[in-house]
């Protein structure tokens, strides 16, 4: 496989098209942050990395070079040599990358080259990435804003995800944004989140502002912060407000927080287990919350979170979870919800319930 492309410093193209990136950095540098559509394809681990930064430091950079390749030879060599070239045969419009674009991307380029295949490299390597991302995010931050509101359950995410102009943070971020908002998926870094958003708004328009729709967030969703930037925004946005029935938002959460995640549960663990994560997380949720509550209401919610749990496994209905589910609404979100729009009264510009909300949206983003 020949290719004849050149290295790049389209950083934009890169990330509106998803191109796909061989990171060629150390585990741990992968893990603290990365671009979406990159794979992590090592040119050392960390323990050799940490010995060749060592080296570099005592002995200079002519040491380092000599000991990186003492350390990744012969069969290391060849078996992450192997692992490169399938990932170069799977994705021939890809780019190698490492952290400045320097001596790892160009080392790996010339052992590819030397295998037979030309691939080219990104010029600056994750730094640039970076660099890039966190302007875009900047930029758009400035962008016309609508938040969506609306008490526990009234489908924003749902509203937000079906717009063309939506932004889903929750979804960016891993987490539903509330107490029971964890998923069975890890959250990102928060250098990932960042870089996330920042693909997603690039992708929203080529160069002309639109307006994003973006649901009504505090400054953190789970363990992750919204940039700066782009949280000053939302504090200033229009508000529209999503006013649906009580008895259709408490379906939707039996859906989402019973029916939905025990199901996510099921299908990754063994039985046992995926039960008795699926009860973890519910009892978590509860538990963050236990101070709000009292302890007295708490301790009776836990009772009928756990025959719940019970019911819902021998049974498969969810419907026992509405014994605390409906006054938890009651008597915590819905109190919570309304006193923090209250504050915000001046920024909203249209109320209704899910099919009319979504139809203003519509005519307007």
């Amino acid at each position: 496989m020949h290719n004849a492309r050149p290295n790049t410093q389209h950083y934009e193209h890169l990330l509106r098209s998803d191109t796909p990136l061989i990171d060629v950095r150390a585990p741990v540098e992968f893990a603290q942050g990365a671009m979406p559509a990159a794979l992590n394809l090592p040119l050392m681990s960390d323990d050799e990395r940490v010995a060749v930064g060592t080296c570099y430091k005592q002995r200079g950079q002519q040491a380092a070079v000599e000991l990186g390749h003492s350390l990744v030879k012969g069969e290391i060599r060849e078996a992450r040599l192997q692992k490169w070239l399938e990932q170069c045969r799977q994705n021939p419009d890809g780019y190698l990358c490492c952290a400045r674009g320097g001596m790892r991307s160009h080392l790996v380029q010339q052992w590819l080259k030397e295998a037979g295949v030309d691939y080219p490299l990104v010029e600056g390597g994750y730094k640039a990435l970076r660099h890039f991302a966190m302007q875009a995010i900047e930029e758009r931050s400035r962008w016309p804003m609508v938040l969506v509101s609306g008490n526990t359950g009234c489908g924003k995410t749902i509203l937000i995800r079906s717009l063309p102009a939506g932004v889903d943070l929750e979804g960016l971020a891993h987490h539903r944004g509330s107490s029971f908002g964890r998923t069975i998926v890890e959250q990102p870094s928060q250098t990932c989140f960042e870089n996330n958003l920042a693909v997603t708004l690039i992708k929203k328009s080529n160069a002309e502002p639109v307006p994003l729709v973006i649901e009504d967030e505090g400054r953190m969703i789970g363990s992750r912060h919204i940039p700066e930037a782009f949280r000053e925004q939302m504090t200033q946005a229009k508000i529209v407000v999503i006013e649906d029935p009580f008895e259709v938002r408490l379906e939707r959460l039996k859906y989402e927080y019973f029916q939905q995640m025990s199901e996510a549960f099921l299908s990754v663990k063994d039985e046992e287990t995926a039960w008795k994560e699926y009860g973890e997380y519910l009892h978590h949720g509860l538990f963050a919350i236990r101070r709000r509550l009292g302890l007295e209401r708490y301790s009776q919610f836990t009772g009928y979170l756990d025959t719940a749990l019970e019911t819902q496994r021998k049974t498969g209905s969810c419907d026992g979870h509405l014994a605390w589910l409906s006054p938890l609404l009651e008597e915590y979100y819905d109190p919570m919800y309304r006193y923090q729009l209250s504050k915000k009264a001046g920024q909203i510009v249209f109320r209704g319930d899910y099919q009319q909300v979504e139809g203003w949206l519509r005519e307007r983003t």
